[in-house]
C-alpha cells in the first residue's frame, strides 16, 4: 500500500458559519475522522500570510519569521513547507495549486512554497469576489487532472474565495454562497482522487483547514473569538477523534506522517501528529504477550520470598541474580543457573498468550506492519515462547546477551530496529513493565504499555492502557503521539 496526503486549505472561513451551513462533501470527511476548532496562537496575527506558513511549516510565526501578508525577513529556508521537504529530504513527488501570489511567486517575500517538485499557479484576473471564484475554478480543474492521473506522495491545494468575499461584502449570502461552492469543490478533488486507477493500493489521508475567521462586518486580523477561530477537518488511517487540542503547527506534522515521513528531531518542529502508523511494532515479551512474568516472580520468590518487584521486573537473568546474591550471599552464577532452569521448565509447561496478544499480532499482518519481538530473556526462553506465540509472527527476535546490553538499556530495540531496517524514532514498542519502558524510550521509540505488576504513567510520546484486548488501528495509530 502507497501512503498518500492531500491537504486542501480553503481561506477564512468561520466555524460558526460552517457548522450551520450544508456541505456535503466537509460533513463526510468529519463523519469519517473529526471536525475540530484550532485557536490561532496567541503570538500569531490573524492574517492569511503567518497562518497558512504555520499550517505548512509545523513551526511558530517565532521560527518561520511570517509576520504578515508580506513574507519578508522570513526564515522558510530553515524551516521550509511539508511538500519542500519531502521533495528535498526523500525525492519525493509533490504538488502544489494556488492562486495567492505571495504563495507562489517571489513576490512580497515569498513564495511560502520553495520548491515543490510540481506546482500550478493561477492568478485571479482581478481583486473581486467573481474573479476569485472563477481563480478557484481553474486551479480546482487543474488539480483534480493532476491528483487523478499523476503519482504525487503529498499536495497542497488552496482556495481563496470565502476570505475575498468576506472581505468585500461581509460574513452574508454571499459568503455563505463561497463556503459552499468551496465544497463542491473540494468533492471534485475527493472524486479526482477515488478516480485513480491504483486507488484501490493507496491510502489517503485527507486534511481540510482554515487560516482563521472573520468579524461579522467581513475584516480580520483582531483578536475575537470570530476572528481567532479556525478549524480543522481530517480522515484517514487511523484517524478517529481529536486530541483534546489541535493546532495550526500539528497540519505539517500530520502531513508529513501520513505518508510515512517520522519528522527528524533536528527539523524542531512544534507541531505534532495526531495519528501515525508506525513503521513497526516492537513487542516485549514477558508479561506483554506472554503469561509469564508471574511465572518469573514465582521463580524469584521461591528463592527470595520478600524480594522488590521493581528490582527484577524486565529484567535480565544475571541482573536479577546480581540483585538476589546482595540480599542471600549467594554465588551470583549459580543463582542465575538455578533460576534459568526453573524458569525455563515453568515456560515450556504453563505458558500461555496473554488477553489479546495474538489478535495485536493479527493486526499487525493485516496492516503489514512488520513486528519484532525484544525480550531480556534468554535465547531458550524465547523461542519456547515463541512455541506459544507462533515464530512465523515476528520478522525478527531479539534475546537477552545477544546485544551488548540488555533492557533498561536501549541496545535491544536499537538492534529491532536496525534488523527491520527503521528509524527506532518511528517504531512503537509495547511494554509491561517500567524497565522496558525505559528502554525504548532511550532509544527513541514512541510507546504503549500495558502495566502489570508495576503501574506506569502516561508521558509525553507514551500511552497507558489496561491490557492489548481491542486494540485496534486507531489504538495503533496514536499511541505515543
Amino acid at each position: 500500500m502507497q501512503d498518500r496526503v492531500l491537504v486542501v486549505g480553503i481561506d477564512g472561513v468561520r466555524l460558526d458559519v460552517l457548522r450551520r451551513l450544508p456541505t456535503p462533501h466537509l460533513d463526510a470527511l468529519a463523519a469519517d475522522g473529526f471536525l475540530t476548532p484550532v485557536e490561532v496562537d496567541a503570538d500569531t496575527p490573524t492574517m492569511s500570510g503567518p497562518c497558512w506558513a504555520t499550517v505548512v511549516t509545523g513551526v511558530s510565526v517565532a521560527k518561520h519569521g511570517v509576520w504578515s501578508n508580506n513574507f519578508t525577513g522570513h526564515r522558510l529556508d530553515v524551516f521550509p513547507d511539508f511538500a519542500t521537504r519531502l521533495a528535498e529530504k526523500d525525492g519525493s513527488r509533490t504538488f502544489v495549486a494556488a492562486g495567492w501570489q505571495p504563495l507562489m511567486q517571489v513576490r512580497s517575500g515569498g513564495p511560502l512554497f520553495r520548491a515543490p517538485s510540481r506546482s500550478v499557479y493561477i492568478a485571479p484576473a482581478e481583486d473581486t469576489p467573481p474573479a476569485w471564484e472563477e481563480c478557484d475554478e481553474q486551479i480546482t480543474t487543474a488539480a483534480a487532472r493532476v491528483l487523478g492521473e499523476e503519482d504525487m506522495r503529498a499536495s497542497f491545494v488552496y482556495l481563496g474565495a470565502p476570505d475575498e468575499t468576506a472581505h468585500f461584502l461581509g460574513c452574508g449570502e454571499e459568503y455563505e454562497t463561497s463556503i459552499r461552492q468551496a465544497d463542491d469543490r473540494l468533492g471534485r478533488l475527493l472524486a479526482a482522487v477515488r478516480s485513480r486507477p491504483s486507488y484501490a493500493d493507496e491510502r489517503w489521508t485527507v486534511l481540510v483547514v482554515t487560516d482563521h475567521g472573520h468579524a461579522d462586518a467581513g475584516g480580520h486580523g483582531g483578536r475575537t473569538t470570530e476572528e481567532r477561530t479556525a478549524w480543522l477537518i481530517a480522515a484517514g488511517p487511523g484517524i478517529g477523534a481529536p486530541p483534546p487540542v489541535v493546532r495550526h503547527v500539528d497540519v505539517a506534522a500530520q502531513a508529513l506522517v501520513s505518508v510515512g515521513r517520522h519528522p527528524d528531531r533536528h527539523w524542531s518542529l512544534d507541531g505534532r501528529p495526531f495519528a501515525a502508523r508506525p513503521h513497526a511494532v516492537l513487542l516485549d515479551m514477558d508479561g506483554t504477550l506472554v503469561d509469564t512474568e508471574s511465572l518469573w516472580l514465582r521463580t524469584v520468590r521461591e528463592t527470595a520470598p520478600d524480594v522488590d518487584v521493581t528490582h527484577v521486573l524486565g529484567r535480565s537473568v544475571a541482573d536479577t541474580a546480581a540483585h538476589l546474591h546482595t540480599r542471600t550471599g549467594a554465588d551470583p552464577r549459580t543463582l542465575a543457573a538455578d533460576l534459568e532452569a526453573r524458569f525455563l521448565a515453568a515456560v515450556r509447561q504453563e505458558a500461555t498468550p496473554l488477553p489479546g496478544a495474538l489478535d495485536l499480532l493479527d493486526l499487525l499482518a493485516e496492516s503489514g506492519i512488520p513486528a519484532a519481538l525484544v525480550s531480556a530473556s534468554s535465547r531458550p526462553v524465547v523461542d519456547a515462547a515463541l512455541d506459544v506465540l507462533g515464530a512465523h509472527r515476528f520478522r525478527t527476535t531479539v534475546a537477552e546477551g545477544e546485544t551488548p546490553r540488555t533492557k533498561p538499556a536501549s541496545d535491544p530495540y536499537r538492534a529491532a530496529a536496525r534488523a527491520l531496517g527503521v528509524d527506532p524514532a518511528a517504531c512503537l514498542a509495547v511494554e509491561d513493565s517500567p524497565t522496558g519502558v525505559r528502554a525504548a524510550e532511550a532509544a527513541g521509540c514512541r510507546v504503549l504499555a500495558v502495566p502489570s505488576y508495576a503501574s506506569i504513567d502516561p508521558a509525553p510520546r507514551r500511552t497507558v492502557l489496561p491490557d492489548l484486548k481491542g486494540i485496534g488501528p486507531g489504538e495503533l495509530w496514536t499511541a505515543g503521539l
